[in-house]
């Protein structure tokens, strides 16, 4: 069964029930993404890139914004959403690049 759009709600529930919808979904996105970001301070623990990397945080809400501006939800929303987001995920990698065995220490142990 499809979801209503908005605007054929007669009734809270029906409200409701769309945004549970939602929300699950997006949940399901931000465990994906999640799956991604813990990939990324995996690889970064063997480069030289630490978990802020200014340049591709800058990118990403540029992209975000746009297409919140594209589907008519205000950029500010979706820039103050996604940098939260990312603010959480930048401190997981610190975390996980600060438990993770330093780079080289492998090498130096065998000399």
């Amino acid at each position: 069964m499809s979801r209503r759009q908005p605007q054929d709600c007669t009734e809270m529930v029906h409200v409701r029930e769309a945004i549970d919808e939602i929300d699950k979904q997006l949940v399901d996105l931000v465990a994906q993404r999640f799956g991604y970001v813990d990939r990324a301070w995996q690889l970064k623990q063997h480069g030289p890139e630490g978990a802020v990397v200014p340049w591709r945080i800058q990118q990403v809400i540029d992209k975000v914004k746009d297409r919140a501006d594209e589907r008519g939800l205000p950029p500010e929303l979706a820039e103050a959403l996604w940098r939260q987001m990312i603010g959480w995920f930048i401190q997981y990698e610190e975390e996980q690049l600060a438990h993770a065995p330093q780079r080289g220490a492998k090498d130096r142990s065998q000399d």
